[in-house]
């Protein structure tokens, strides 16, 4: 049994003065990917040079304006990835990289040795601030941490005399989930002041939750205090970094947001360390689907995410928000027909604005395409059948229909799991198209006949097949299809009536072609069935629609 009172709860901030509820996000932040740093660091197999300038390369074309680098000053890689950058102008002038460091002077000093040739590059700083690494881990106080904090900063002033570009500082209490709230402001402020900051250089204090430690609704209250309380807030840009180890890393970010945060710090899918950072593709695609432009270009996921996956060696789960290979699929019934419905009422009203049951967004929007919205399988209904029929090959079943079909497909996935379009496709043919035996149209002359003086009826004059014999029937009635019935009662000697009829426009274009639905009722036993039939001619589309449900509801062990 679990011990939980192995665990003691975290301290809520009691803050009841918080607006953050009554907010809501109006626009993208400052985006700032790490995946180049805390993704990296995070993997089994850490990216070598070329995979991180791949990984660049797209991140740039994402449209991040702020990029971190890595560690420069903890390893070799770290250093020549960056210079290569330098050394091979691949650095656009619009894009500001930021190197990490520890507030160590000679890692400082190496820092800057990489950024060297950078016209403006952030220099990210940071000590550990928590209660408990104070404790455990330095041995140290509140003043013996902030002066850490004090003294990197200085050094990275030193540092810049000799450095003929610009430097954005940025510090971070790591730890600031773990820390108290006057002593995070207070170290905050010392790094404030000590830098100088004003409106026209600004410090960017980064507020991480290194380690996510409750529920992101504290988080909120936490920024929002810090955000309340900064002294010359003008002169600050403030940024989150949190991390997912309770697995509401988003919903915390965008609480941030609500709370005053400025500028997000994480990675693509989320890689990092333990359950990672955030992922700023799905924030990203959250405000997208509230209609807020997210200032990337992430119009395709499926590209973005086969580079990442080529360069980190990590797999996407099929049930990520967005990527996931799963996540714009029902398997369920309900599911199927709702989507099919909602795509439909968009066409039928022309409508602008995106509304589907079940789908948030438009697949196609992010490079997604509707082959894989509706898969079937034994948990499948007769709304998902149809969408696939009409999605993927433009046959628009009559609704009476769309149960007989899928009960066929419900019999074929009930022994092999998932069924595929291109299955299901061939077993419409099977069981509607191709259904010309024993019973086999072969051609119809239509001509008008007088049947009293000034009356006049449809003549239908048929040659079929009957179990490959060539034969000749002739009926009269109000049109084709009812001549035709009243000819196929009297030569195969059966009463049928044809409950319902309709057609459409299969394809566009000087080859279009018709399908043709035709329900039919064997009038003696009360058993009804479809047929289908398709042709450049409506009327032959018509009538092998009726030769195919004869053949169904006679003929049904010779299919």
């Amino acid at each position: 049994m679990l011990n939980c009172k192995k665990y003691k709860r975290v301290p809520v901030v009691d803050y009841p003065e918080r607006t953050w509820p009554d907010k809501q996000i109006e626009k993208a932040p400052i985006w700032c990917s790490v995946d180049l740093r805390d993704g990296n660091q995070a993997l089994v197999e850490p990216m070598v040079v070329e995979e991180k300038i791949e990984m660049f390369k797209m991140l740039v074309d994402l449209g991040f304006k702020e990029i971190e680098i890595g560690f420069p000053a903890a390893s070799q890689i770290e250093f020549d990835f960056l210079r290569q950058l330098v050394e091979r102008k691949m650095i656009p002038d619009d894009v500001t990289v930021q190197v990490l460091s520890q507030c160590r002077e000679h890692l400082i000093r190496r820092t800057f040795e990489s950024i060297q040739g950078i016209p403006k590059a952030i220099v990210h700083i940071y000590n550990s601030t928590s209660t408990l690494q104070r404790d455990v881990v330095f041995h140290m106080d509140r003043e013996e941490i902030k002066q850490i904090a004090v003294a990197g900063t200085k050094m990275v002033q030193k540092c810049m005399r000799d450095y003929d570009g610009k430097v954005i500082l940025e510090y971070s209490p790591e730890s600031f989930t773990g820390t108290e709230l006057d002593f995070a402001l207070d170290i905050c402020t010392a790094v404030q002041e000590t830098w100088g900051a004003t409106p026209d250089n600004k410090i960017i204090i980064n507020l991480p939750a290194t380690v996510e430690m409750t529920t992101p609704n504290v988080y909120a209250d936490q920024i929002e205090w810090m955000n309340r309380h900064f002294k010359n807030r003008d002169s600050i840009i403030l940024s989150v970094h949190p991390h997912n180890d309770r697995g509401t890393g988003i919903a915390a970010t965008e609480l941030a947001l609500l709370a005053g945060a400025d500028r997000v710090e994480g990675t693509l899918f989320g890689n990092g360390e333990r359950t990672g950072n955030i992922d700023i593709l799905n924030i990203a695609y959250n405000m997208f689907s509230q209609g807020i432009d997210p200032q990337l270009n992430i119009d395709n996921i499926k590209k973005i995410a086969e580079v990442y996956e080529r360069c980190t060696k990590m797999t996407i789960d099929p049930r990520h928000p967005y990527a996931g290979s799963l996540v714009f699929t029902a398997f369920s019934g309900s599911h199927q027909d709702a989507i099919n419905k909602g795509v439909q009422a968009m066409k039928e009203r022309h409508s602008e604005i995106w509304e589907v049951p079940y789908l948030p967004i438009d697949p196609s929007d992010i490079g997604r395409v509707y082959e894989p919205i509706v898969r079937i399988n034994s948990q499948s209904g007769k709304g998902g059948v149809a969408f696939i029929m009409d999605t993927f090959y433009g046959f628009k079943l009559p609704k009476g229909m769309h149960k007989e079909f899928a009960d066929v497909i419900q019999k074929i996935s009930e022994k092999q799991g998932e069924v595929a379009p291109e299955i299901i496709m061939e077993e419409f043919r099977k069981c509607y198209l191709d259904r010309k035996e024993p019973i086999h149209f072969k051609k119809c002359q239509i001509t008008d006949t007088e049947t009293e003086p000034g009356e006049f009826a449809t003549l239908a004059k048929v040659t079929y097949t009957d179990h490959g014999e060539t034969k000749v029937f002739e009926g009269i009635g109000n049109g084709p299809i009812d001549a035709v019935q009243s000819g196929l009662e009297k030569a195969l000697d059966v009463n049928i009536r044809v409950l319902d009829y309709s057609e459409h426009a299969l394809t566009s274009g000087s080859g279009a072609q018709a399908a043709s639905y035709i329900h039919l009722m064997d009038v003696n036993t009360g058993r009804v069935t479809y047929g289908v039939g398709i042709s450049s001619s409506v009327t032959r589309a018509s009538l092998r629609g009726i030769f195919s449900a004869v053949n169904r509801l006679f003929y049904p062990e010779e299919g």
